[in-house]
Protein backbone atom coordinates (compact mmCIF):
# COMPACT_ATOMS: atom_id res chain seq x y z
CA UNK A 1 0.00 0.00 0.00
CA UNK A 2 1.65 3.91 -0.93
CA UNK A 3 1.62 6.15 1.10
CA UNK A 4 0.62 9.48 0.69
CA UNK A 5 2.92 12.49 0.95
CA UNK A 6 0.69 14.35 3.50
CA UNK A 7 0.87 10.92 6.17
CA UNK A 8 4.65 10.77 5.53
CA UNK A 9 5.17 14.20 6.43
CA UNK A 10 2.85 14.02 9.56
CA UNK A 11 4.60 11.48 10.79
CA UNK A 12 8.13 12.88 10.11
CA UNK A 13 6.35 16.14 11.71
CA UNK A 14 5.36 14.43 14.80
CA UNK A 15 9.00 12.42 15.46
CA UNK A 16 10.76 15.81 15.62
CA UNK A 17 8.10 16.94 17.58
CA UNK A 18 8.54 14.20 19.93
CA UNK A 19 12.02 14.74 20.21
CA UNK A 20 12.72 18.59 20.33
CA UNK A 21 9.46 20.13 21.79
CA UNK A 22 10.49 18.69 25.21
CA UNK A 23 14.19 20.29 24.64
CA UNK A 24 12.80 23.88 23.27
CA UNK A 25 10.02 24.01 26.45
CA UNK A 26 12.89 23.59 28.83
CA UNK A 27 14.84 25.92 26.85
CA UNK A 28 11.82 28.60 27.75
CA UNK A 29 11.32 27.12 31.32
CA UNK A 30 14.93 28.31 31.97
CA UNK A 31 13.97 32.01 31.74
CA UNK A 32 11.65 31.27 34.19
CA UNK A 33 11.40 33.38 37.34
CA UNK A 34 9.68 31.50 39.49
CA UNK A 35 11.33 28.48 41.39
CA UNK A 36 8.81 26.01 40.28
CA UNK A 37 10.12 24.64 37.18
CA UNK A 38 6.48 24.05 35.66
CA UNK A 39 4.63 26.86 36.58
CA UNK A 40 5.54 30.45 34.75
CA UNK A 41 6.61 33.16 36.99
CA UNK A 42 7.54 35.85 34.44
CA UNK A 43 10.80 36.40 31.99
CA UNK A 44 13.71 36.28 34.15
CA UNK A 45 17.66 35.64 33.82
CA UNK A 46 18.56 35.16 37.05
CA UNK A 47 18.88 31.47 36.98
CA UNK A 48 21.93 32.02 34.49
CA UNK A 49 23.24 34.68 36.55
CA UNK A 50 23.25 32.46 39.97
CA UNK A 51 25.32 29.49 37.14
CA UNK A 52 28.37 31.72 37.70
CA UNK A 53 28.43 32.19 41.28
CA UNK A 54 27.92 28.31 42.00
CA UNK A 55 31.18 26.56 42.61
CA UNK A 56 30.03 23.32 42.71
CA UNK A 57 28.75 23.69 39.31
CA UNK A 58 31.44 25.55 37.92
CA UNK A 59 34.09 22.59 39.67
CA UNK A 60 31.79 19.58 37.92
CA UNK A 61 32.12 21.31 34.69
CA UNK A 62 35.67 21.76 34.78
CA UNK A 63 36.25 18.39 35.78
CA UNK A 64 33.75 17.10 33.11
CA UNK A 65 35.93 19.43 30.56
CA UNK A 66 39.04 17.88 31.39
CA UNK A 67 37.51 14.15 31.43
CA UNK A 68 36.12 14.71 27.70
CA UNK A 69 38.84 16.62 26.33
CA UNK A 70 41.24 14.05 27.54
CA UNK A 71 39.55 10.48 26.96
CA UNK A 72 38.07 11.69 23.33
CA UNK A 73 41.66 12.90 22.50
CA UNK A 74 43.50 9.21 23.66
CA UNK A 75 39.75 7.36 22.43
CA UNK A 76 40.68 8.99 18.83
CA UNK A 77 44.17 7.62 18.57
CA UNK A 78 43.29 4.08 20.08
CA UNK A 79 40.13 4.56 17.35
CA UNK A 80 41.81 5.47 14.69
CA UNK A 81 44.57 2.81 14.88
CA UNK A 82 41.98 -0.07 14.95
CA UNK A 83 39.74 0.85 12.61
CA UNK A 84 42.83 1.41 10.14
CA UNK A 85 44.15 -1.79 11.28
CA UNK A 86 40.65 -3.79 10.59
CA UNK A 87 40.22 -1.99 7.46
CA UNK A 88 43.28 -2.61 5.83
CA UNK A 89 44.56 -5.62 6.81
CA UNK A 90 41.90 -8.29 6.30
CA UNK A 91 44.39 -11.00 7.26
CA UNK A 92 46.18 -11.13 10.37
CA UNK A 93 46.54 -13.78 13.29
CA UNK A 94 43.36 -12.76 15.83
CA UNK A 95 41.29 -10.68 13.80
CA UNK A 96 38.67 -12.08 14.69
CA UNK A 97 39.11 -12.39 18.26
CA UNK A 98 40.40 -8.24 18.07
CA UNK A 99 37.16 -7.77 16.35
CA UNK A 100 34.87 -9.27 18.95
CA UNK A 101 37.41 -7.26 21.58
CA UNK A 102 37.04 -3.59 19.93
CA UNK A 103 33.06 -4.12 19.33
CA UNK A 104 31.84 -5.61 22.67
CA UNK A 105 32.04 -2.47 24.98
CA UNK A 106 29.41 -0.95 21.93
CA UNK A 107 26.72 -3.99 22.82
CA UNK A 108 27.04 -4.76 26.07
CA UNK A 109 25.14 -2.98 28.75
CA UNK A 110 26.63 0.10 30.31
CA UNK A 111 26.13 -1.24 33.49
CA UNK A 112 28.09 -4.13 32.98
CA UNK A 113 31.03 -1.81 31.90
CA UNK A 114 30.81 0.68 35.15
CA UNK A 115 30.46 -2.89 37.10
CA UNK A 116 33.70 -4.43 35.36
CA UNK A 117 35.37 -1.30 35.77
CA UNK A 118 34.87 -0.78 39.12
CA UNK A 119 35.98 -4.25 40.00
CA UNK A 120 38.82 -4.50 38.18
CA UNK A 121 40.25 -0.99 39.99
CA UNK A 122 39.18 -2.27 43.21
CA UNK A 123 41.65 -5.55 42.03
CA UNK A 124 44.38 -3.57 40.59
CA UNK A 125 44.37 -1.51 44.03
CA UNK A 126 44.97 -4.46 45.52
CA UNK A 127 47.44 -6.67 43.77
CA UNK A 128 49.47 -3.05 42.70
CA UNK A 129 48.12 -0.25 45.02
CA UNK A 130 47.00 1.65 42.00
CA UNK A 131 44.89 3.39 41.52
CA UNK A 132 44.76 4.49 45.43
CA UNK A 133 41.28 6.35 44.82
CA UNK A 134 39.14 6.42 42.23
CA UNK A 135 38.71 10.03 40.19
CA UNK A 136 39.92 11.63 37.03
CA UNK A 137 42.46 8.63 36.54
CA UNK A 138 40.05 6.10 36.59
CA UNK A 139 36.84 7.79 35.14
CA UNK A 140 39.22 8.87 31.81
CA UNK A 141 40.63 5.24 31.31
CA UNK A 142 36.90 3.78 31.69
CA UNK A 143 35.69 6.71 29.12
CA UNK A 144 37.96 5.87 26.98
CA UNK A 145 37.75 2.12 27.03
CA UNK A 146 33.59 2.61 25.46
CA UNK A 147 34.52 5.69 23.19
CA UNK A 148 36.78 4.52 21.19
CA UNK A 149 34.93 1.84 20.07
CA UNK A 150 32.51 4.05 18.34
CA UNK A 151 36.09 6.16 16.21
CA UNK A 152 36.58 2.91 15.72
CA UNK A 153 33.57 1.98 14.08
CA UNK A 154 33.66 5.84 12.20
CA UNK A 155 37.60 5.32 11.01
CA UNK A 156 36.46 1.67 9.68
CA UNK A 157 34.02 2.74 7.63
CA UNK A 158 35.49 5.45 5.81
CA UNK A 159 38.44 3.36 5.45
CA UNK A 160 36.40 0.58 3.20
CA UNK A 161 34.91 3.71 1.55
CA UNK A 162 38.11 5.36 0.47
CA UNK A 163 39.86 4.65 -2.68
CA UNK A 164 43.00 2.28 -1.99
CA UNK A 165 44.12 2.97 -5.63
CA UNK A 166 45.68 6.55 -4.13
CA UNK A 167 47.62 4.45 -1.40
CA UNK A 168 49.01 2.30 -3.79
CA UNK A 169 49.94 4.47 -6.19
CA UNK A 170 51.50 6.40 -4.04
CA UNK A 171 53.88 3.65 -2.91
CA UNK A 172 54.62 2.99 -6.57
CA UNK A 173 56.07 6.31 -6.54
CA UNK A 174 58.77 5.43 -3.80
CA UNK A 175 56.46 6.69 -0.85
CA UNK A 176 57.16 5.02 2.79
CA UNK A 177 54.13 2.99 4.28
CA UNK A 178 55.01 5.78 7.20
CA UNK A 179 54.43 8.94 4.54
CA UNK A 180 51.49 7.54 2.73
CA UNK A 181 49.95 7.27 6.11
CA UNK A 182 50.66 10.50 7.23
CA UNK A 183 50.12 12.40 3.64
CA UNK A 184 47.21 10.42 1.66
CA UNK A 185 45.31 8.06 4.29
CA UNK A 186 45.05 10.47 7.28
CA UNK A 187 44.03 13.54 5.12
CA UNK A 188 41.22 11.54 3.68
CA UNK A 189 39.75 10.02 6.46
CA UNK A 190 40.03 13.30 8.31
CA UNK A 191 36.53 13.82 8.62
CA UNK A 192 35.46 10.21 10.21
CA UNK A 193 38.29 11.70 12.34
CA UNK A 194 36.64 14.71 13.73
CA UNK A 195 33.41 12.73 13.87
CA UNK A 196 35.16 10.48 15.69
CA UNK A 197 36.42 12.59 18.00
CA UNK A 198 33.10 14.88 18.53
CA UNK A 199 31.35 11.44 19.27
CA UNK A 200 33.66 10.79 22.12
CA UNK A 201 33.62 13.74 23.29
CA UNK A 202 29.74 14.12 23.84
CA UNK A 203 29.71 10.89 25.04
CA UNK A 204 32.16 11.21 27.55
CA UNK A 205 30.77 14.91 28.67
CA UNK A 206 27.18 13.06 29.34
CA UNK A 207 28.00 9.86 30.27
CA UNK A 208 26.50 8.79 34.24
CA UNK A 209 26.31 5.29 34.44
CA UNK A 210 29.66 4.26 34.09
CA UNK A 211 31.15 7.31 35.53
CA UNK A 212 29.00 6.99 38.81
CA UNK A 213 30.99 3.15 39.26
CA UNK A 214 34.21 4.49 38.50
CA UNK A 215 34.12 8.07 40.35
CA UNK A 216 35.26 8.66 44.09
CA UNK A 217 35.10 11.15 46.46
CA UNK A 218 35.67 14.92 45.36
CA UNK A 219 34.85 13.67 41.34
CA UNK A 220 31.86 14.54 40.89
CA UNK A 221 31.08 15.37 37.13
CA UNK A 222 29.12 17.70 35.78
CA UNK A 223 25.92 15.15 34.72
CA UNK A 224 26.51 13.39 37.65
CA UNK A 225 25.48 16.70 39.87
CA UNK A 226 22.64 17.29 37.84
CA UNK A 227 21.23 13.69 38.15
CA UNK A 228 21.54 14.25 41.70
CA UNK A 229 19.77 17.48 41.83
CA UNK A 230 16.78 16.20 39.98
CA UNK A 231 16.39 13.59 41.85
CA UNK A 232 14.27 15.69 44.19
CA UNK A 233 12.74 17.27 41.25
CA UNK A 234 13.87 20.04 38.23
CA UNK A 235 14.73 23.29 39.11
CA UNK A 236 14.71 26.55 36.91
CA UNK A 237 18.55 26.14 37.11
CA UNK A 238 18.87 23.04 35.96
CA UNK A 239 17.14 23.62 33.17
CA UNK A 240 19.42 26.75 32.49
CA UNK A 241 22.32 24.67 33.18
CA UNK A 242 21.27 22.21 30.60
CA UNK A 243 20.26 25.03 27.87
CA UNK A 244 23.96 25.94 27.90
CA UNK A 245 25.09 22.80 27.54
CA UNK A 246 22.58 22.28 24.48
CA UNK A 247 24.02 25.12 23.11
CA UNK A 248 27.54 23.95 23.23
CA UNK A 249 26.94 20.74 21.89
CA UNK A 250 25.11 22.96 19.20
CA UNK A 251 27.64 24.90 18.56
CA UNK A 252 30.32 22.28 18.46
CA UNK A 253 27.77 20.25 15.64
CA UNK A 254 27.44 23.43 13.47
CA UNK A 255 31.14 23.90 13.66
CA UNK A 256 32.30 20.80 12.95
CA UNK A 257 29.93 20.16 10.37
CA UNK A 258 31.25 22.95 8.36
CA UNK A 259 34.80 22.35 8.81
CA UNK A 260 34.17 19.08 7.58
CA UNK A 261 32.43 20.57 4.44
CA UNK A 262 35.18 22.37 3.90
CA UNK A 263 37.71 19.35 3.85
CA UNK A 264 35.71 17.55 1.84
CA UNK A 265 35.43 20.29 -0.86
CA UNK A 266 39.07 20.72 -0.82
CA UNK A 267 40.15 16.81 -1.12
CA UNK A 268 37.43 16.44 -4.05
CA UNK A 269 39.35 19.56 -5.85
CA UNK A 270 42.69 18.20 -4.78
CA UNK A 271 41.40 14.76 -6.48
CA UNK A 272 40.34 16.10 -9.34
CA UNK A 273 43.23 18.26 -10.04
CA UNK A 274 45.69 15.42 -9.54
CA UNK A 275 43.30 13.13 -12.17
CA UNK A 276 44.26 16.04 -14.93
CA UNK A 277 47.70 16.67 -14.10
CA UNK A 278 47.90 13.02 -14.77
CA UNK A 279 46.01 12.97 -18.13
Amino acid sequence: MKRSPTFLITVLCFGFAFLYVPILSMIVYSFNASRLATVWGGFSTKWYVSLVSNQAVIDALVLSLKIALVSASIATILGTMAGIALARFSRFRGRMFFSGLVIAPLVMPEVITGISSLIFFILMADWVGWPGQRGFTTITLAHITFSMVFVTTIVQARMVQSDRAIEEAAMDLGSRPWQVLFDITLPVISPAILSGWLLAFTISLDDVVITAFTTGPGSTTLPLLIWSKVKLGVTPDMNALATLMVLFVGAGVVTAGIIMNRAEKRRLTDERLAFRAND
